[in-house]
């Protein structure tokens, strides 16, 4: 068996979620790895779904966090990508077969056997632990370069929350200059798909449940206008002007008056996961030749091409920075939608103090 390293973690033991300090190990660095010293790492709401179990397929301990910012500190021999002292982030997938379809078409995200950076079986066995931890082993293909404009805290959440909305927008045409997208939900996903679409030049309305988020919307995040998906005279006026819509919301909520905000031939593409399944009356789909389809996450070459997009168009997550002993109340308030718009828990300088 390869040595491995010890590395500080937090850790849900059960399904109450609560976090609290465990040692793991991390494998001996491979001929192909990079080992990161992880400074901030994003808070997501599949961590939140995760360390309760409510997708039922939780490994406990279970380390979270996939949205990872630091630097690197070893590279193995056979690294040409990263040295040590680069600026680095890691997201949702730390490995994957190589070999399939999805994997040489650079859609690593695709593939069959793709490991995930938490609560997944790794290559060797063992369940892989989160960025909620001082350090991390990784496989360059899955490392991702910090641009030198891109900070790590404000840069972390791209990694998971820019990509998700990312991808849907460059695979099905909502990056054109001068087009109209939707974007359902101002939460964690639906800020930053906001400052994409306006990065790609498109014009931009945010459909909400909560009036109280117009003025964020408009004047904070650019947003050239806001529905109130409760308001029939607002969505009225908003009926057929919509080339497609990113849904950005987990909760269940009629899909078909939304649908018709889209103009003929639009798409709506979901990357929020409701619980329960969806009714689309087959009318909302079928009479206006109208496409729903599903995103999830990106490849890595669309990620890197992601992050240095943001970069240049200093397009960067609203960030609420954290210490490590404050995760378990920054999980209560996640679950109220408590946050503007995504916590980053400062692992460099606060983890050690919290785990002590």
């Amino acid at each position: 068996m390869a040595p491995t390293a010890a590395a500080a973690g937090l850790a849900a033991r059960d399904a109450s979620g609560h976090l609290s300090p465990l040692t793991i190990s991390r494998r001996s660095t491979g001929d192909d790895d990079v080992v990161i010293k992880i400074l901030y790492c994003g808070i997501c709401h599949s961590d939140l779904h995760s360390i309760k179990n409510e997708w039922k397929n939780a490994t406990y301990p279970l380390v979270p966090g996939h949205e990872i910012a630091g630097v690197v500190t070893e590279a193995g021999k056979n690294v040409t990508k990263f040295k040590g002292g680069d600026k680095v982030g890691v997201g949702c997938m730390v490995n994957s077969c190589h070999s399939c379809d999805s994997c040489n078409q650079g859609l690593e995200n695709h593939c069959p056997g793709v490991i995930f950076t938490y609560n997944s079986v790794d290559k060797d066995g063992t369940v892989t632990y989160g960025g909620y931890s001082s350090m991390v082993v990784v496989h360059e293909r899955f490392v991702v370069r910090f641009p030198e404009a891109m900070p790590l805290d404000k840069g972390a959440p791209l990694l998971c929350a820019g990509i998700t909305v990312y991808s849907p927008m460059k695979y099905h045409g909502l990056n054109v200059p001068g087009k109209h997208v939707g974007v359902l939900g101002l939460g964690g996903l639906g800020h930053v798909a906001v400052k994409f679409a306006k990065a790609f030049g498109m014009t931009v309305t945010v459909i909400s449940s909560s009036p109280g988020k117009r003025q964020e919307a408009l004047e904070r995040l650019g947003a050239d206008a806001f529905v109130v998906s409760k308001n029939a005279d607002e969505m009225n006026a908003a009926t057929g002007t919509m080339d497609g819509i990113i849904n950005t919301v987990s909760a269940n909520i009629p899909i078909a008056p939304l649908l018709g905000l889209l103009k003929p031939n639009g798409k709506m593409i979901l990357v929020g996961l409701p619980e329960k399944p969806m009714e689309i009356p087959p009318f909302a789909l079928v009479a206006s030749n109208k496409t729903l389809a599903g995103s999830c996450i990106g490849g890595m070459a669309d990620t890197q091409e992601m992050i240095d997009l943001a970069a240049k168009h200093g397009v960067t997550a609203e960030i609420e920075v954290i210490g490590a002993d404050y995760v378990n109340t920054a999980m209560e308030r996640l679950a109220k939608a408590d946050v503007r718009y995504r916590f980053v828990i400062d692992i460099g300088n606060t983890l050690k103090d919290a785990i002590e």
